[in-house]
């Protein structure tokens, strides 16, 4: 004799339903993009760095390293290839606009800071190897097939 009767056994785990599925990739492309956005503007922040009166490669090494985990999370978060884009298109047009003169002549990304040129191509290096890296990558197996 049992004590409980009639209880009634839970559900088969399986995959999420489709729309939760949906909303999650979205929310983590858009956490992505601002991710990218972030990182872009505390690079171009620790380019001018100077220690001693020395420029300091501080944000050199932080492009490399937060776009690395940038184009690894985004793949994870969204579940596609060209995820990686959603980091690096933000990013670019970032780095874009910090290296054009405006009309006051302010310019926050000038061509004689070394650690800023550094920078923009490092971290360029480090989007297209990512994308390279996931183009190239084994498509991996169906779940249940």
């Amino acid at each position: 004799m049992t004590v409980v009767e009639d209880q009634e056994a839970p559900p088969p785990a399986g995959p999420p339903p489709r729309l939760l599925d949906l909303g999650v990739r979205l929310v983590g492309g858009i956490v992505v993009v601002l991710a990218g956005v972030l990182t872009g503007v505390l690079e171009l922040l620790l380019a001018t760095l100077r220690v001693g009166g020395q420029l300091v490669g501080v944000s050199v090494l932080l492009a490399i390293g937060a776009n690395i985990v940038l184009s690894w999370f985004a793949y994870e978060a969204v579940g596609r290839r060209w995820a990686v884009a959603l980091p690096a298109v933000p990013w670019f047009a970032l780095m874009a606009v910090a290296a054009i003169r405006t009309n006051e002549g302010d310019l926050l990304l000038a061509g004689d800071n070394w650690v800023g040129l550094a920078m923009i191509v490092a971290g360029a290096m480090t989007f297209a190897v990512m994308g390279f890296r996931q183009i190239l990558a084994p498509q991996p197996p169906l779940l249940g097939g």
